[in-house]
């Protein structure tokens, strides 16, 4: 009789990504975002990155969840902009900040453009003071151009992206 011996605990994650794709992904987040802060310093306007840090990661990581769209990352991003700087029109405290972050999720689920990473988005424009209309053109270029370098790995990598436009 052979003695089978199973694993103690065995994992459901998915597959690791081939090397190539892992490249691929990592580079370009770093080409983005590295470029957001280039584009930050001459502009002199913050281009969000701690919410498009987590944008980025969707898009070079996991470019076929519709999170990771063209319509979900730019205007979930805009969406989620002008909520958080319309309730800093009211308070800039970090209970109008939560509001913020929740209203913005029921915008972007109205408007079909949800993206997560958004609400970090709109609890930064509901904390920024002054310069709010250029929160949201920030929030607007800086997914923009995420977006472009999503273009660019699914060419280096040989995979569709975006699935969709609009």
């Amino acid at each position: 009789m052979a003695l089978v011996v199973k694993p103690i605990a065995t994992s459901k994650a998915p597959e690791r990504p081939a090397v190539s794709t892992l490249l691929a992904a990592t580079l370009t987040s770093v080409a983005a975002l590295t470029s957001l802060v280039a584009l930050g310093v001459l502009s002199g306007h913050l281009l969000l990155i701690p919410p498009m840090a987590a944008s980025m990661a969707l898009i070079a990581g996991a470019p076929s969840l519709p999170l990771s769209q063209p319509r979900h990352v730019v205007g979930g991003q805009m969406v989620s902009a002008t909520v958080g700087v319309t309730v800093g029109l009211v308070s800039h405290s970090l209970w109008a900040a939560a509001a913020a972050g929740g209203l913005a999720l029921g915008a972007m689920l109205l408007t079909r453009t949800s993206h997560s990473p958004a609400a970090a988005t709109a609890v930064i424009g509901a904390m920024a003071a002054g310069g709010q209309v250029s929160l949201i053109v920030c929030a607007g270029l800086a997914a923009v151009v995420l977006v472009l370098f999503g273009l660019v790995r699914a060419t280096f990598d040989r995979t569709t992206y975006p699935q969709y436009w609009w």
